[in-house]
C-alpha cells in the first residue's frame, strides 16, 4: 500500500510555488501526497502533477481531517503516517501537524526543520537567508530523498488564454508600503502600448480599483484590466503565453519563471533575486524609464 505524506504550505501562490520541487520529489520518492494550503490554489497545486488531494488550510490554523464532506463518508482516508513541514522552522507550524489527530491518533513522523522549542523532532538547522527552493530541497535530502531546486516547470494550462501574447502588467504587491506608485505603473502601461505592444493589467479582486487607476491613468480601455476576472489557471495560461510580466509582486514573478516568460520585479530590496530579471533598488526611486528600459532588455532577450 502507497504510504502518504501530509504536506503543510499553507501561504500564497509564492509559498506553493516555491516547493514544487520538493512535492515532486516526495511523488518521486512513491509518497501519495496531500497538500494543506488555502482551497483557492488547487488548480495550481494540480498543475505540479505532485498533488493527490488538497486539504483546507488557512495561515497556521489547526487542521482537521479527513477535510470538510469527508467526515460521514463510509471509509474516510486514513491520517498519514508522515507529515513533512515545508512552511517554516517551527514550533507553531511543527505543532500545527503534530497536534492534528483522528480517531484518537496522531502523525507517527514529522520532517522538520530543527527547533530547540520541539526537541524531539529531529531534522537539519535552519539557515536564514537561504533561498526558499534551496531550503525545502535541503530538507528533502536531509531525509534521503533527492530533489533537484531546478524542477520547477509547469505545464501550461489546457485553457485559453484570455490575451495570448500580452505585456502584462501587475501591480499588486500585498501591502501598500511594497507597491510601486501606480502613476509610474501607469506610464510603463502608456509607453508599451504606444509601442504597438498588447497590455492587460491583473490582479486578484481587492486589487482591482488599483488596476482600473493604471488604466485610466495610462489612458488605455477598461477593457485590458483583467484583474479579479481570472481564475487561478487562467491567469497561469495567460503567464505562459505572455511576451514578458511586469510586476510589483514576486508571485508573479516566480510564475513567470515557472513558464520560462521573462519578467521585471519592481519591489524593494529584500535580499530575492527573480532568475529572469529583477531590478534591486528602493522602490521608492525607481523610475518608470528603469523600468521600460529593463523592459525592453528583457523583450529583446530572446527568451521567447
Amino acid at each position: 500500500m502507497t504510504s502518504t505524506a501530509l504536506v503543510l504550505r499553507s501561504d500564497g501562490i509564492e509559498g506553493l510555488l516555491s516547493v514544487v520541487p520538493a512535492l515532486r520529489a516526495l511523488r518521486r520518492h512513491g509518497l501519495r501526497v496531500v497538500l494543506a494550503c488555502p482551497p483557492e490554489l488547487s488548480e495550481l497545486a494540480a498543475l505540479t502533477g505532485a498533488v493527490d488531494r488538497i486539504l483546507p488550510a488557512r495561515g497556521l490554523a489547526p487542521l482537521t481531517w479527513p477535510g470538510p464532506g469527508e467526515e460521514d463518508a463510509a471509509h474516510p482516508p486514513l491520517l498519514p503516517d508522515l507529515a513533512v513541514n515545508l512552511h517554516g522552522r517551527g514550533p507553531r507550524s511543527h505543532r500545527v501537524l503534530l497536534n492534528l489527530r483522528h480517531e484518537g491518533r496522531g502523525v507517527d513522523r514529522l520532517w522538520a526543520y530543527a527547533n530547540r522549542d520541539v526537541p524531539w523532532v529531529r531534522g537539519p538547522w535552519w539557515q536564514p537567508g537561504e533561498h526558499e527552493v534551496l531550503r525545502w530541497c535541503r530538507l528533502l535530502r536531509w531525509y534521503g530523498v533527492p530533489a533537484d531546486p531546478e524542477d520547477t516547470t509547469l505545464p501550461t494550462p489546457l485553457t485559453a488564454s484570455p490575451a495570448p501574447g500580452a505585456v502584462v502588467i501587475h501591480p499588486g504587491a500585498g501591502g501598500t508600503s511594497l507597491r510601486w506608485p501606480a502613476e509610474r505603473f501607469a506610464t510603463v502601461a502608456r509607453r508599451l502600448s504606444e509601442d504597438g505592444l498588447p497590455v492587460v493589467i491583473t490582479g486578484s479582486l481587492r486589487e482591482r480599483p488599483m488596476a482600473l487607476l493604471v488604466a485610466t491613468r495610462a489612458v488605455l480601455p477598461p477593457q485590458i484590466v483583467l484583474a479579479g476576472r481570472t481564475s487561478l489557471r487562467q491567469l497561469c495560461a495567460l503567464v505562459a503565453g505572455a511576451r514578458l510580466v511586469i510586476s510589483g509582486d514576486v508571485a508573479l514573478t516566480r510564475l513567470a519563471a515557472a513558464y520560462r516568460t521573462p519578467s521585471v520585479l519592481v519591489s524593494p530590496p529584500d535580499g530575492r533575486r527573480h532568475p529572469v530579471l529583477h531590478e534591486s533598488g528602493d522602490a521608492g526611486v525607481i523610475s518608470a524609464g528603469q523600468v521600460i528600459d529593463a523592459a525592453v532588455r528583457a523583450l529583446g532577450a530572446g527568451v521567447r
